[in-house]
C-alpha cells in the first residue's frame, strides 16, 4: 500500500508553479512600458498584477462572507465548491470542446447555485441550532468530499489536469491606457469582482431581499412570524455563495499550471484571510483585505529571489502567515461570540459534537477484555505477511488518533494540526537517527517531547482564541509548517525525504521483524491508551469537561481554562509525535505527503465522525483509514483513495444525525435491540419514588420501627435506576432503595446534563 492516504497531492509551491503573466511576472506587455521609467513600470506591473490576484481572494472571500452574515455557517466548503466548478469547466471546455460561453453558463451559473442549494437542502438546513463545532465538523466533510468526488470520477488518481482557458474571447488581447497594460483575462478578473462586490453591496443595504437575509441570521423564527419565508430566503444566498464560489474558481483556474485541490486550499485560506480582515461582516473591507493580500502576493513574487529561502518558504505559504496574524492580533476576534437566535430555546437541546460517557465502575469486565486482546493479538500474529504489515499501520494510526481522544474528545477543542505534530516527532527521530546515530527506541521518546513542545508552542498564542478561530488558526499552522518547514533540507530531507530504520539496540533490542514491530506497536498503543483513560477519568478530565462545557462557569469554581487547555495541547501532542516516529519507522521513510495537509483534515474527519470522544472512535478510526482502501482494491474498485474519501465524507451526512460520533451510535442501536431491556417507568418510579406516609419511628424512645420498604442514602443512584441516572449525567442523589430502614424525603436531583457537560 502506499505510505501516504491523503487524497490531496503533495503540492511544494502552488503559488510559485502559476503561469508566466500574473505571479510570476507581473504583467510585462510589449508596450506597457513605452516612455517609462523602470520604477514606474514595475509599481503598475505591481499594482495591476496583485489587483488581478487580489480580485480573485477578494470574490472567494464575499462568498465566506455572505454564507456567514445570512446562515451563521462558517463555510469551509467553498474551497471545495470552487474547485468543483473549475473541474467542470475544464472537462466541458477542454474535454468536450463545448463552447466557452456555454462551459461558463453550466459551470458558473448552473453548477455553482445547483451545489450551494444542495448543501443547503441536504446538510446545512439542519443545522442553524446546533453547536458551532458540528457546522464546523460538516464543512470539513464536505471539503474532503467534493475533490474526492471529483478525482473518482473525472479525474482519476493524481487528481490534476491542465488548466481551463481564461474567460475572454480573444485570448492574448492586451487593453493599453496610456503607461497602463492589462492583458484581457486579468481586465475580466477585476470586472467580474466589481460586478459582484458592488451588486451584494447593493443586495444588502438597498433591497427587501438583502434585509431578509441579515434577519434570517439573527433569528429565523421572528422572520417567519413576520410572514416570511426563511427557508427560501436562506436557499436563495447559499445559491448565490455557491455561484460566487463556482466564479471565483473558474477566474482562479487559468492561473495555474493544473487543477488540483491544494491550489484550491490556497485560495481558500486566502480568501479566509480576507474575510477575517473584515470581521466576517464587512463586505469592503473583505475587498480591502483581499487586494492587500494580492498585492503583497505579487511583491514578493517579483523582488525577492527566486532561489531564496524567504521566497521558496515565504511566498507560498503567505496567506497562511497573514491568516494566523490576524487570528492573534486583530482587534474583536477574540472577545467575538456566536450569533445565536433568541428564539432558540422552543426547541430541545441539540447533541454536541461529544456525547457523555459514563465509566462504568464495574471491574467485571477487564478480564474478559484483556484476555479478548490477548487473543486477538496472537490470532493477528498467525497472519500472512502483507496483513501483519498493514494491521501495524492500523495500530500506529490509533495510537494518533487518540491524540484527538484528548483534545477534541475532552477539551472540546476541533484542532485540525495533529499531521504537524505527528511529523514534528518524526522528523525529529529520523534527524537523530541518521546524523547522531541515535536508536529509534530513544527516538520515540524525543519524537514525543519535540511534539510536546510543538504544542504548547502553538497553544500558548491560542489560548484566546474559541471555536472557529481556533480551529482556523491550527489549519493556518498546519499549511506553514507543511510549506515552510518540512520541505527544508535540515527538517525533512527534502523532496527524498529520510530513511527510518526499525527499532534496534545491538545486544539489547531488535524490532526490525514485522512481527516484532507490530508487538511493540500494540504496547504502545496499550500504554497511550491507559494514559487517556486515566486522565479522562481523573481530576484534569473533569476539568475538560467542565471547561467545554462552560469556560465561563468553570472558571467561576476555580478551574484555570488556560492552565487545562495547555495540558490538553501538551498531552495531545505528545501521544501524536510518538505516533508520528512509529508511523514513519512502520514505513521506514518520511515523505512530503505523510504528514501534510490533506492527512490532517482527514484523520481529523474520521476520528470526529466514529467519536472523538472514546478511545473506540479512535481505534476504529485507524483500522478503516488503512484497510479500507485494501478492501476496495480487492473489489476491483479503481483509485481507492479517492473513493475513500467520497465514502468519509458521506459519513458527515451520519454525523449530522450522531454528533456523538458513528461508534456510539451503532452501541447505542445494539443496547437497544439486544441488550438488557431498559425498566418501565412504574419500575423505575417504585425505586425513587418515596412513600412519605410511612410512619417514623418516635425520636430517642430506643424502639426499633417495624421493617420499612424502602432504604434511604445519598450518592449516585443505584444500578437498579441506571436508566434515572443516565438522564441525569452523573449527578448526585437522595435516592430510596427497597429494604429495611426508615424512609427520608428525597432531595431535589441535580440538572440534567446534556451535550457532554
Amino acid at each position: 500500500m502506499s505510505r501516504a492516504v491523503s487524497i490531496w497531492p503533495a503540492s511544494a509551491d502552488p503559488i510559485g508553479s502559476t503561469k508566466s503573466g500574473l505571479v510570476a511576472a507581473g504583467t510585462a506587455g510589449p508596450g506597457w512600458a513605452r516612455g517609462n521609467s523602470k520604477i514606474v513600470n514595475d509599481v503598475v506591473g505591481l499594482i495591476v498584477g496583485g489587483l488581478a490576484l487580489g480580485c480573485v481572494y477578494a470574490l472567494v472571500a464575499t462568498g465566506v462572507v455572505l454564507t456567514y452574515k445570512t446562515s451563521a455557517v462558517f463555510n469551509l466548503a467553498l474551497g471545495a465548491q470552487a474547485f468543483t466548478a473549475a473541474a467542470v469547466m475544464y472537462s466541458l471546455r477542454n474535454n468536450l470542446g463545448l463552447p466557452l460561453i456555454l462551459s461558463f453558463v453550466v459551470a458558473v451559473l448552473i453548477v455553482g447555485p445547483l451545489l450551494g442549494l444542495g448543501l443547503y437542502v441536504t446538510l446545512f438546513r439542519r443545522l442553524r441550532n446546533v453547536p458551532e463545532a458540528v457546522r464546523l465538523v460538516v464543512a470539513l466533510g464536505v471539503l474532503i468530499l467534493l475533490p474526492a468526488i471529483v478525482q473518482a470520477l473525472w479525474f482519476g488518481k493524481g487528481g490534476n489536469r491542465g488548466s481551463p482557458p481564461a474567460l475572454v474571447l480573444e485570448q492574448d488581447k492586451v487593453y493599453a491606457w496610456g503607461p497602463v497594460s492589462i492583458p484581457a483575462d486579468q481586465l475580466s478578473t477585476i470586472l467580474f469582482t466589481i460586478l459582484v462586490v458592488v451588486g451584494l453591496v447593493a443586495l444588502f443595504k438597498y433591497t427587501n431581499l438583502g434585509l431578509q437575509m441579515r434577519a434570517v441570521v439573527e433569528s429565523p423564527r421572528m422572520v417567519q412570524l413576520a410572514g416570511i419565508n426563511a427557508d427560501r430566503v436562506s436557499m436563495i444566498s447559499w445559491m448565490l455563495s455557491g455561484t460566487i464560489a463556482a466564479l471565483g474558481g473558474v477566474l482562479l483556474a487559468p492561473l495555474f499550471l493544473s487543477i488540483t485541490p491544494s491550489n484550491y486550499t490556497i485560495l481558500l485560506v486566502a480568501a479566509i484571510a480576507a474575510a477575517v480582515f473584515g470581521r466576517l461582516t464587512s463586505l469592503p473591507l473583505t475587498l480591502v483585505g483581499g487586494l492587500a493580500l494580492g498585492f503583497l502576493q505579487q511583491a514578493l513574487s517579483r523582488y525577492l529571489p527566486s532561489d531564496s529561502v524567504l521566497a521558496q518558504g515565504l511566498r507560498p505559504s503567505l496567506p497562511f502567515v497573514v491568516l494566523f496574524l490576524l487570528l492573534l492580533f486583530w482587534p474583536g476576534l477574540r472577545d467575538r461570540r456566536e450569533v445565536t437566535d433568541p428564539l432558540a430555546g422552543v426547541d430541545p437541546p441539540a447533541s454536541s459534537i461529544a456525547g457523555t460517557v459514563r465509566a462504568s465502575k464495574d471491574t467485571s469486565k477487564v478480564l474478559p477484555l484483556t484476555l479478548g486482546t490477548v487473543v486477538i493479538v496472537a490470532l493477528c500474529l498467525l497472519l500472512p505477511g502483507i496483513w501483519m504489515y498493514r494491521i501495524t499501520g492500523a495500530i500506529v494510526l490509533s495510537t494518533i488518533f487518540l491524540s484527538f481522544t484528548v483534545l477534541t474528545g475532552m477539551a472540546g477543542q476541533i484542532s485540525l494540526c495533529q499531521a504537524a505534530f505527528a511529523g514534528a516527532g518524526a522528523y525529529g527521530a529520523a534527524q537523530l537517527a541518521n546524523h547522531f546515530n541515535v536508536p529509534i527506541m530513544v527516538g520515540l521518546l524525543v519524537g514525543g517531547l519535540v511534539g510536546l513542545a510543538v504544542g504548547m508552542l502553538i497553544s500558548l498564542p491560542t489560548l484566546g482564541l474559541r471555536g472557529i478561530y481556533l480551529t482556523l488558526a491550527t489549519l493556518a499552522f498546519t499549511l506553514m509548517v507543511d510549506q515552510i518547514v518540512f520541505p527544508l533540507e535540515q527538517v525533512g530531507g527534502g523532496p527524498a525525504g529520510l530513511e527510518v530504520p526499525r527499532p534496534y539496540w545491538s545486544g539489547f533490542i531488535d524490532f526490525s521483524d514485522d512481527r516484532a514491530f507490530f508487538l511493540l506497536c500494540v504496547a504502545a498503543l496499550a500504554v497511550a491508551a491507559l494514559v487517556v483513560w486515566l486522565v479522562r477519568r481523573g481530576t484534569t478530565g473533569r476539568f475538560l469537561d467542565a471547561i467545554r462545557g462552560s469556560e465561563t462557569g468553570a472558571a467561576s469554581i476555580g478551574i484555570n481554562p488556560s492552565r487545562a487547555k495547555i495540558t490538553a495541547f501538551a498531552l495531545s501532542a505528545l501521544i501524536a509525535g510518538v505516533g508520528g516516529v512509529l508511523l514513519s519507522s512502520w514505513q521506514q521513510r518520511t515523505s512530503a505527503g505523510d504528514f501534510g495537509v490533506g492527512n490532517s483534515l482527514l484523520w481529523a474527519l474520521v476520528v470526529i465522525i466514529l467519536g472523538a470522544r472514546t478511545i473506540k472512535g479512535a481505534l476504529a478510526g485507524g483500522f478503516l483509514l488503512v484497510l479500507f482502501p485494501e478492501l476496495l482494491k480487492a473489489a476491483g474498485i479503481p483509485n481507492p483513495e479517492a473513493w475513500q474519501g467520497v465514502v468519509f465524507g458521506l459519513g458527515t451526512f451520519v454525523f449530522v444525525r450522531h454528533p456523538e460520533g458513528l461508534v456510539d451510535a451503532i452501541g447505542g442501536w445494539y443496547q437497544r435491540h439486544f441488550g438488557r431491556p431498559e425498566r418501565t417507568t412504574e419500575e423505575v418510579r417504585r425505586i425513587v419514588t418515596i412513600d412519605l406516609s410511612e410512619p417514623e419511628p418516635p425520636a430517642g424512645n430506643g424502639a426499633s420501627s417495624p421493617q420499612a420498604p424502602y432504604t434511604a442514602g445519598v450518592g449516585p443512584l443505584p444500578d437498579t435506576a441506571g436508566a434515572v441516572a443516565g438522564t441525569a449525567g452523573g449527578g448526585s442523589y437522595r435516592y430510596a432503595q427497597a429494604g429495611s430502614g426508615p424512609p427520608q424525603p428525597p432531595s431535589m436531583p441535580a440538572p440534567p446534563s446534556f451535550g457532554g457537560t
